[in-house]
Protein backbone atom coordinates (compact mmCIF):
# COMPACT_ATOMS: atom_id res chain seq x y z
CA UNK A 1 0.00 0.00 0.00
CA UNK A 2 0.95 3.62 -0.49
CA UNK A 3 0.57 5.17 2.98
CA UNK A 4 0.86 8.74 4.23
CA UNK A 5 1.45 9.64 7.85
CA UNK A 6 0.69 13.35 8.07
CA UNK A 7 0.92 15.23 11.33
CA UNK A 8 0.75 18.66 12.91
CA UNK A 9 2.89 19.16 16.02
CA UNK A 10 4.05 22.22 17.93
CA UNK A 11 5.82 20.71 20.92
CA UNK A 12 7.01 17.39 19.50
CA UNK A 13 4.45 15.13 21.21
CA UNK A 14 2.52 14.39 18.01
CA UNK A 15 5.79 14.03 16.10
CA UNK A 16 6.84 11.22 18.48
CA UNK A 17 3.56 9.38 17.94
CA UNK A 18 3.77 9.89 14.16
CA UNK A 19 7.28 8.40 14.13
CA UNK A 20 6.14 5.39 16.16
CA UNK A 21 3.35 4.78 13.66
CA UNK A 22 5.79 5.28 10.79
CA UNK A 23 8.25 2.78 12.27
CA UNK A 24 5.54 0.16 12.62
CA UNK A 25 3.92 0.68 9.22
CA UNK A 26 7.21 0.87 7.30
CA UNK A 27 8.41 -2.36 8.95
CA UNK A 28 5.52 -4.12 7.19
CA UNK A 29 6.95 -3.47 3.71
CA UNK A 30 4.60 -0.71 2.61
CA UNK A 31 5.57 2.45 0.76
CA UNK A 32 5.29 4.98 3.59
CA UNK A 33 5.65 8.77 3.61
CA UNK A 34 6.03 10.75 6.86
CA UNK A 35 5.20 14.45 6.40
CA UNK A 36 4.25 17.45 8.41
CA UNK A 37 0.85 18.82 7.40
CA UNK A 38 2.53 21.98 6.07
CA UNK A 39 4.60 19.87 3.62
CA UNK A 40 1.59 18.32 1.91
CA UNK A 41 1.01 19.84 -1.49
CA UNK A 42 -0.50 16.90 -3.38
CA UNK A 43 -3.87 15.24 -3.56
CA UNK A 44 -4.37 12.77 -0.71
CA UNK A 45 -6.29 10.47 -3.05
CA UNK A 46 -2.90 9.25 -4.33
CA UNK A 47 -2.64 7.28 -1.07
CA UNK A 48 -4.43 4.10 -0.08
CA UNK A 49 -4.31 4.98 3.61
CA UNK A 50 -3.74 8.24 5.45
CA UNK A 51 -2.89 8.46 9.15
CA UNK A 52 -3.62 12.06 10.16
CA UNK A 53 -2.25 13.29 13.47
CA UNK A 54 -2.75 16.51 15.35
CA UNK A 55 -2.23 18.19 18.64
CA UNK A 56 -5.52 19.00 20.32
CA UNK A 57 -6.24 22.75 20.24
CA UNK A 58 -9.38 24.40 21.58
CA UNK A 59 -10.97 20.99 22.26
CA UNK A 60 -10.52 19.92 18.63
CA UNK A 61 -7.96 19.28 15.95
CA UNK A 62 -5.37 22.01 15.34
CA UNK A 63 -6.52 24.27 12.47
CA UNK A 64 -3.87 23.13 9.94
CA UNK A 65 -4.84 19.47 10.43
CA UNK A 66 -8.52 20.35 10.36
CA UNK A 67 -8.07 22.23 7.06
CA UNK A 68 -6.22 19.29 5.52
CA UNK A 69 -8.96 16.91 6.63
CA UNK A 70 -11.73 19.18 5.35
CA UNK A 71 -9.95 19.58 2.01
CA UNK A 72 -9.80 15.88 1.20
CA UNK A 73 -13.16 15.91 -0.57
CA UNK A 74 -15.27 12.92 -1.45
CA UNK A 75 -13.07 9.88 -1.64
CA UNK A 76 -14.70 6.48 -1.40
CA UNK A 77 -11.35 4.78 -2.07
CA UNK A 78 -9.30 6.56 0.63
CA UNK A 79 -8.98 5.04 4.08
CA UNK A 80 -8.30 7.27 7.07
CA UNK A 81 -7.03 6.77 10.62
CA UNK A 82 -6.61 9.57 13.15
CA UNK A 83 -4.31 10.18 16.08
CA UNK A 84 -4.15 13.02 18.59
CA UNK A 85 -2.04 14.13 21.52
CA UNK A 86 -3.64 16.21 24.23
CA UNK A 87 -2.80 17.57 27.66
CA UNK A 88 -6.00 16.56 29.37
CA UNK A 89 -6.92 13.47 31.35
CA UNK A 90 -7.46 10.09 29.73
CA UNK A 91 -11.19 9.41 29.56
CA UNK A 92 -10.71 5.84 30.78
CA UNK A 93 -9.46 6.99 34.21
CA UNK A 94 -12.81 7.75 35.87
CA UNK A 95 -15.70 10.19 35.90
CA UNK A 96 -13.68 13.39 36.48
CA UNK A 97 -11.13 12.40 33.84
CA UNK A 98 -13.92 11.52 31.38
CA UNK A 99 -15.60 14.89 31.97
CA UNK A 100 -12.32 16.77 31.41
CA UNK A 101 -11.46 14.71 28.33
CA UNK A 102 -14.87 15.27 26.74
CA UNK A 103 -14.77 18.98 27.52
CA UNK A 104 -11.21 19.60 26.31
CA UNK A 105 -10.43 16.93 23.69
CA UNK A 106 -13.67 15.19 22.77
CA UNK A 107 -14.22 17.12 19.55
CA UNK A 108 -11.13 15.59 17.93
CA UNK A 109 -12.69 12.21 17.26
CA UNK A 110 -16.05 13.79 16.41
CA UNK A 111 -14.35 15.85 13.69
CA UNK A 112 -12.79 12.74 12.16
CA UNK A 113 -16.17 10.98 12.20
CA UNK A 114 -18.06 13.96 10.77
CA UNK A 115 -15.69 14.59 7.87
CA UNK A 116 -15.38 10.89 7.09
CA UNK A 117 -19.14 10.54 6.97
CA UNK A 118 -19.68 13.69 4.87
CA UNK A 119 -16.92 12.84 2.40
CA UNK A 120 -17.57 9.08 2.24
CA UNK A 121 -14.12 8.20 3.58
CA UNK A 122 -13.61 4.92 5.40
CA UNK A 123 -12.55 5.93 8.91
CA UNK A 124 -10.67 2.97 10.36
CA UNK A 125 -9.83 4.13 13.86
CA UNK A 126 -8.56 6.68 16.30
CA UNK A 127 -5.70 6.81 18.77
CA UNK A 128 -5.08 9.41 21.46
CA UNK A 129 -2.64 9.86 24.28
CA UNK A 130 -1.48 12.54 26.62
CA UNK A 131 1.35 14.86 25.72
CA UNK A 132 3.25 17.34 27.86
CA UNK A 133 1.68 20.79 27.46
CA UNK A 134 3.54 23.81 26.17
CA UNK A 135 4.09 26.55 28.80
CA UNK A 136 1.11 28.67 27.61
CA UNK A 137 -1.20 25.64 27.59
CA UNK A 138 0.11 24.57 30.98
CA UNK A 139 -0.74 28.02 32.37
CA UNK A 140 -4.18 27.94 30.73
CA UNK A 141 -4.95 24.51 32.21
CA UNK A 142 -3.77 25.57 35.66
CA UNK A 143 -5.74 28.84 35.63
CA UNK A 144 -8.91 27.49 34.00
CA UNK A 145 -9.34 23.74 34.30
CA UNK A 146 -7.32 22.17 37.10
CA UNK A 147 -7.29 24.94 39.68
CA UNK A 148 -7.18 22.85 42.85
CA UNK A 149 -3.60 22.84 44.18
CA UNK A 150 -3.46 19.12 45.07
CA UNK A 151 -5.17 18.02 41.85
CA UNK A 152 -2.81 20.26 39.88
CA UNK A 153 0.31 18.72 41.43
CA UNK A 154 -0.83 15.19 40.60
CA UNK A 155 -1.93 16.20 37.11
CA UNK A 156 1.19 18.14 36.07
CA UNK A 157 3.61 15.51 37.39
CA UNK A 158 1.83 12.85 35.36
CA UNK A 159 1.17 14.71 32.10
CA UNK A 160 4.77 15.88 31.75
CA UNK A 161 5.85 12.23 31.42
CA UNK A 162 3.93 11.81 28.14
CA UNK A 163 4.13 10.47 25.57
CA UNK A 164 5.69 7.57 27.43
CA UNK A 165 7.35 4.45 26.06
CA UNK A 166 4.01 2.69 26.65
CA UNK A 167 2.11 5.42 24.75
CA UNK A 168 4.43 4.93 21.78
CA UNK A 169 4.02 1.15 21.94
CA UNK A 170 0.26 1.66 22.02
CA UNK A 171 0.59 3.84 18.90
CA UNK A 172 2.47 1.01 17.16
CA UNK A 173 -0.24 -1.45 18.19
CA UNK A 174 -2.86 0.97 16.85
CA UNK A 175 -1.00 1.09 13.52
CA UNK A 176 -0.92 -2.72 13.36
CA UNK A 177 -4.65 -2.82 14.03
CA UNK A 178 -5.36 -0.30 11.27
CA UNK A 179 -3.26 -2.28 8.79
CA UNK A 180 -5.27 -5.42 9.54
CA UNK A 181 -8.42 -3.51 8.53
CA UNK A 182 -6.95 -2.81 5.10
Amino acid sequence: MNILIAYYSQTGNTTEVARAIYDEVSSQGHQVHLKRVAEIKSDLNAYDLVFLGSACHDAGLAKPAERLLAGIGKSPSLKLAGFVTHATQMAEEGARARELYERWAGNCIRTFHQVSEEEQIAFLGYFHCQGAPSPPIEAFIHNTIVTDKDEWQMYIEEVKKHPTVQDLQDARTFAQHILTKC
